[in-house]
This record gives C-alpha cells, sequence and structure tokens, in this order.
C-alpha cells in the first residue's frame, strides 16, 4: 500500500540536509559562466559533486565533451532528470546590485537561471537517490548534464543519440517569478546560420570589382522582414549578424554571416517557414553576385504535454507550498522592482496568468493548473525529450514578478537566498513526484499511455541533421574571394 505522506517527507528531508552543498554549487557556477557547448568547469563541478554522491559518471555523451550522465541503482523505472548550465553572452553582472555593473566587460552571464537549474536537477537526483535507499525502493535514477540549451539543443544531440530512449519518465525545472506545473506546449525551432562569401576590393578605387557579402546580409534580412506580413501569426522569426565582414569601410566585404531563429508551434511548420527564408536567402545572393552557404546550427522540437504526470506534480507543489521568503528577500525584490524593472515587464512576466499578481512582490502562491493546454512562446530542447519519453516540468519563483529572462536583472539575482529557495522547493517537487511515479507504477503505465496517443502516427525525428555535430559548427568558414 502507498505512503505518499512518507514518501513526500523523506524526499523533503534529503533534500534539505543537502541543499547548502547545492546551492554552493549553484554559486560557483554563476560565477562562471560558460555559453553553449563551452561549459567545461562548470561540467568539472557537477561531475565531482555527484561523484562524491557515489553516481557513476559517463563523459563525452554523444559525442560533446561538454553532455555527461550520472546514474545511480540498477534496473527499472529509471527515473530521468534534466540539468543545464550554459549562460548567455554579453550579460556580465555584479551580484545583488540594484543597477547594471558589469564583472567583466563583454562576458557571459546567467541571465536564464541556469546555474541553479543544474544544481537544483542535480540536488533532486541526489536527495531521490537517497529515498529509494532508505525506503529499499528499487529503481535507476539518471542525472543528465545538457549543454546549450540557449543555443544548440544539447538535449537534440542526446536524443539523437538514443541517450533517453531507455527512460520511463523525465522530470525537469525552471527558475521562474512564479510556482506553478509547466502545462503549456511550446515553439519548435530551426537555428541556421547563413554565411555569404563575397568578394573583396577597394571600395573607393575599384568598388565595381567587389561584390559585397555585407549587402547580401542586409538584403536578406530586409526580404524575410517583407516576408513576416504573410507567415502565420504564432510564428516567430528573428536574427543576429554574427559577422559582419570586418571594420574597414572601405574594403568591400568578402564574407559575412547571420544566424536565424525560425520558430513555430510544430516541427513541420517550422521547416516550411525555413525553406521560405532558405529562398529569401539565395535571392539576396542572386543580386549581389554572391554565394551563400545554408548551415543549420541546431533545432528543437516542440513540447508534449502530459498531463497524468502535470495533475502528480500539481499535488505535490501544493501539498510543499511556496518558497519560505523572509523580510530580506522581500526588502531587495521591492528595491529592484522601483529601482530596475517596468511596469511593461511586470504585466509580461506574470499575464495572462493572473494579472493581480502584478500588486505581490514574490510569488508566494501556487498558481492552479490551467484547464486549456497553449503554446508558450519561447523554445526548449526539453520538448526533444518529451517526444521519446513522458516529460514534465515545474517552474518555482526565485525571481522577483517584472524580472524578465535574458536581462542583468535576472542575473543580479541568480546566487540571492531567494534564488536558492526556489531552486530548493524545484529539487523537493521533481523528487517527490519522481518517488510517486516510482511506487506507484500505474503511474507510470498511464503516463505513458498518454504520450503514444497524443502521438499517434508520428515519432521522433531530431531536427537537426545527422551530419551536423556541435564541433562542426565551431570550425570557422574560410573567407573566399
Amino acid at each position: 500500500m502507498r505512503n505518499d505522506r512518507l514518501s513526500l517527507e523523506e524526499v523533503a528531508r534529503q533534500v534539505d540536509a543537502k541543499a547548502l552543498d547545492y546551492w554552493a554549487l549553484s554559486d560557483r557556477i554563476w560565477a562562471m559562466p560558460e555559453l553553449a557547448f563551452e561549459e567545461h568547469r562548470s561540467v568539472a563541478e557537477q561531475c565531482a559533486v555527484l561523484e562524491r554522491e557515489g553516481f557513476r559518471i559517463t563523459k563525452n555523451v554523444a559525442g560533446i565533451p561538454t553532455a555527461f550522465v550520472a546514474e545511480y541503482g540498477q534496473g527499472g523505472p529509471v527515473i530521468g532528470i534534466l540539468g543545464e548550465y550554459d549562460a548567455l553572452p554579453e550579460l556580465s553582472q555584479v551580484s545583488g546590485l540594484l543597477q547594471h555593473e558589469v564583472v567583466t566587460q563583454g562576458a557571459a552571464g546567467h541571465g536564464c537561471g541556469h546555474n541553479l537549474l543544474g544544481a537544483g536537477s542535480a540536488l533532486a537526483a541526489a536527495a531521490l537517490k537517497e529515498a529509494l535507499a532508505s525506503e529499499g525502493i528499487a529503481g535507476t535514477v539518471r542525472y543528465y548534464g545538457c549543454p546549450a540549451e540557449e543555443n544548440g539543443g544539447g538535449k537534440s544531440y542526446m536524443a539523437r543519440a538514443g541517450l533517453f530512449d531507455d527512460l520511463d519518465v523525465a522530470f525537469c525545472w525552471h527558475p521562474h517569478v512564479l510556482n506553478e506545473v509547466h502545462a503549456t506546449s511550446s515553439l519548435a525551432e530551426i537555428q541556421v546560420y547563413f554565411r555569404f562569401h563575397g568578394r573583396a576590393t577597394h571600395a573607393a578605387h575599384s568598388p565595381h570589382m567587389g561584390r559585397s557579402a555585407l549587402d547580401a546580409v542586409e538584403l536578406m534580412n530586409v526580404g524575410v522582414n517583407y516576408m513576416r506580413e504573410h507567415m502565420p501569426t504564432d510564428a516567430r522569426v528573428h536574427y543576429a549578424i554574427t559577422n559582419t565582414g570586418g571594420d574597414a569601410p572601405n574594403t568591400v566585404q568578402a564574407y559575412a554571416e547571420s544566424l536565424y531563429s525560425i520558430r513555430s508551434p510544430l516541427l513541420p511548420d517550422a521547416q516550411r517557414l525555413f525553406a521560405r527564408v532558405k529562398k529569401i536567402a539565395e535571392g539576396a545572393a542572386l543580386m549581389t553576385e554572391t554565394s551563400v552557404v545554408v548551415q543549420i546550427a541546431g533545432g528543437s522540437s516542440n513540447i508534449v504535454p502530459n498531463r497524468v504526470l502535470q495533475e502528480i506534480m500539481y499535488e505535490n507543489i501544493c501539498r510543499i507550498g511556496p518558497p519560505a521568503f523572509d523580510e530580506a528577500d522581500y526588502s531587495f525584490a521591492e528595491k529592484l522592482r522601483e529601482a530596475a524593472l517596468t511596469e511593461e515587464s511586470l504585466l509580461a512576466s506574470i499575464a495572462p496568468r493572473d494579472p493581480s499578481l502584478s500588486s505581490k512582490i514574490l510569488h508566494d502562491g501556487v498558481l492552479a493548473l490551467p484547464a486549456r493546454e497553449e503554446v508558450e512562446m519561447g523554445t526548449t530542447d526539453v520538448g526533444d525529450v518529451s517526444w521519446i519519453v513522458p516529460t514534465v516540468q515545474c517552474h518555482t519563483a526565485c525571481f522577483a514578478i517584472g524580472t524578465e529572462f535574458h536581462t542583468w536583472q535576472m542575473v543580479t539575482q541568480g546566487k540571492l537566498p531567494a534564488a536558492h529557495k526556489g531552486m530548493t522547493l524545484a529539487a523537493q517537487i521533481m523528487a517527490a513526484t519522481a518517488a510517486d511515479c516510482l511506487r506507484n507504477p500505474a503511474i507510470l503505465a498511464r503516463a505513458k499511455a498518454e504520450l503514444k496517443e497524443r502521438l499517434g502516427s508520428h515519432s521522433y525525428v531530431c531536427p537537426i541533421p545527422p551530419d551536423v555535430t556541435p564541433d562542426h559548427l565551431r570550425k570557422k568558414p574560410a573567407k573566399v574571394v
């Protein structure tokens, strides 16, 4: 007979006993922000902690030096907990300040809280391992160290390599301004480089001899902007010019490139939109008498929600309750709102879930599980995992309401006590829900049946072509003339 209360209490006890070590792990990773596929020090920190916990570590999985798997136990069920640790460029920020001040000019920063995400997931795995041992429950706990969620889709590469195929269930979370079960789908995404090659020459003496790759990049962007009027309203196309061809205006640029993110609620729709963007790039090359090389850089599938797991996780988040914020937490959040958070960001961070939350500083409740599924206007490579195995996520309040993702305001809060409290809550929720799945095989059976029904005749196809690897993408193309 199940004893949910004992399982929850034991998991919570194990999380609390280990929390300080994992807060310190999160803070160390916050202080060493590393970009996609370059998270070597962050991986070393995580592996060292998990090795001390008794996990078996397999490094360099899926051919990626910064991807690893940590495993404890044997046999089934096999529980997967997903972690991340990549940062974002140009978001260096001194911790705990109410104004923007960089640590190192031009350096990266954890503007999406992945220092918390990875450490919190590792804490959940370690606590679950201890709870299983203390209660004599069979099963395998597997922590996945996943690189490059922000730019490249590390889990997509790992999914392509079959690393999630033998899982029974997968859990993840994300630092947020709200406490809730993540119950929406997401946008599928294709990331692609457009690399234009032209001909260099002296821009004043012999301009007629040159063919500008930078002109091609700019013309392509103009063409895509005109396309926006004629694409679905729930799709998104945005870009960065990643190489302008140099700083000398008196030289016609022989090489230039842009990186595009093409998103839509379903992967086939994103692929069709990509085909249209590719035609525009080819047209820009034709107009400028340059050539273009198209290189897919990453991709992610849309999330397949699982209501069975969402309901079990929702029961646990309600039983555990929100983080126990104190007066100091509220005081800093209020000062940050006054100094650096706008009314627009305040509404954007909570809408359309509950506009009344705009009067709150930190979220001290739990949002109800929505009755209707919607599509969130964002992308995560957790979507690829959800096509393979029943997957569920939660959000916990680590930041002041009104904090937008990918900003210095998020970085400045990333290792404060409030963030640690939200991280601990997430570990408790994931570990408790995983314990429920282990104690009651019927939950896993129903979750798997739901995934099968949602997929119907479809099966997982990785959005990243087989010949594309992170190592391949890091190689700089030759600049030809």
